[in-house]
């Protein structure tokens, strides 16, 4: 049979399935939740991405990278005034956590659409 070549949507899904059975354990864990994101984002389903990125600012509002990423995904999609909106948000997020480095790092990523 051979060797299978290394595919990686198809490792990206795997991992999502994985992520998604650990979050049937926990549906409110910030963490699964951002992991599902990315793996949503990897995969070109920037809708599916940010509804989870959604869900994870609902569950943790300070979880200040999901802004971050909400902001990236927008981005990707063209959609650059949801994406100034969403890294205003983390901005915001960031000062009320007190993450100085978060908080720079979406303002940077704003600077650089505005």
């Amino acid at each position: 049979m051979g060797i299978v070549p290394y595919n990686p949507r198809v490792a990206t899904s795997e991992r999502l399935q994985k992520l998604e059975k650990l979050l049937e354990r926990d549906p409110n864990d910030a963490f699964l939740l951002y992991g599902i994101a990315l793996e949503h984002k990897k995969l070109g389903d920037a809708k599916s991405a940010i509804e989870f990125l959604n869900k994870v600012i609902a569950v943790d509002p300070g979880y200040c990278y999901a802004y971050h990423q909400k902001g990236l995904t927008f981005e990707s999609t063209g959609d650059v005034e949801s994406a100034k909106s969403a890294y205003k948000d983390g901005i915001e997020a960031a000062t009320k956590k007190g993450d100085a480095h978060a908080r720079e790092e979406i303002a940077a990523a704003l600077s650089m659409i505005e």
